[in-house]
């Protein structure tokens, strides 16, 4: 089984460093929306801290739903999806295997790209050190929730529409506690509580995600 998610995971990035435009293209617009809001409010630094976080979380969960697509339908469209399911390893091991190289070339590009944004929202050295905590323990909850969308949309007209209505709803808890952990730290105030609710929402997501995933699969290749 650990061989088949290493298979899975090798093949996914490999896939992802010869088209890494399209990763390249994630990461850019993660930037332009993280860059264009201090433009828009102007350089007061007491707002600036105030929206800091908030806007790199939403910044982040705009990126990881732009790069859903690119997670199941490709492999749906050139078949090799269905030979992956029919390949006799678990589905959710595939899926697993999917979703952690999924994290691995947005989520963990992101988490590390969040530190020197945070300097141009003014963030002090506590502030930064939560912020990329959250989105470390945060971001995972994205991937696996995004897929669940993914997985349910595949092969659909409009899917890009219907995967951002499908997946907002549900990250919306990964927001508020990762934007708190950051008002808690500027107020303060431990932060723990907020990173213990983005851990267990990611480790909950990967109990039950999976399952959903590859039972949506299914249904979408038959």
């Amino acid at each position: 089984m650990s061989g088949a998610l290493w298979a899975v995971l090798r093949r996914d990035l490999l896939l992802a460093l010869r088209q890494r435009g399209d990763v390249v293209n994630v990461l850019l617009f993660f930037f332009v929306v993280v860059t264009m809001v201090p433009l828009g409010v102007g350089p007061e630094r007491t707002v600036l801290r105030m929206i800091g976080a908030g806007t790199v979380w939403v910044a982040a969960l705009l990126a990881s739903i732009l790069s859903l697509p690119r997670m199941f339908a490709q492999d749906h469209a050139d078949g090799s999806l269905e030979q992956l399911l029919l390949s006799g390893q678990p589905a959710t091991v595939v899926v697993i295997g999917k979703i952690l190289a999924h994290w691995l070339v947005t989520g963990a590009p992101i988490t590390l790209a969040a530190v020197p944004i945070a300097l141009m929202f003014d963030l002090d050295a506590g502030s930064t050190r939560t912020l990329a905590a959250a989105l470390a323990l945060g971001t995972p909850a994205l991937s696996l929730l995004g897929a669940i969308g993914a997985a349910l949309t595949l092969g659909l007209r409009g899917a890009g529409v219907l995967v951002t209505l499908l997946v907002l709803p549900l990250t919306v808890p990964v927001l508020i506690f990762g934007a708190g952990a950051v008002d808690a730290v500027a107020g303060g105030l431990s932060p723990a509580a907020d990173l213990l609710l983005l851990g267990a929402l990611s480790l909950g997501s990967a109990a039950l995600a999976p399952w959903a995933i590859a039972a949506a699969l299914r249904i979408s290749l038959e």
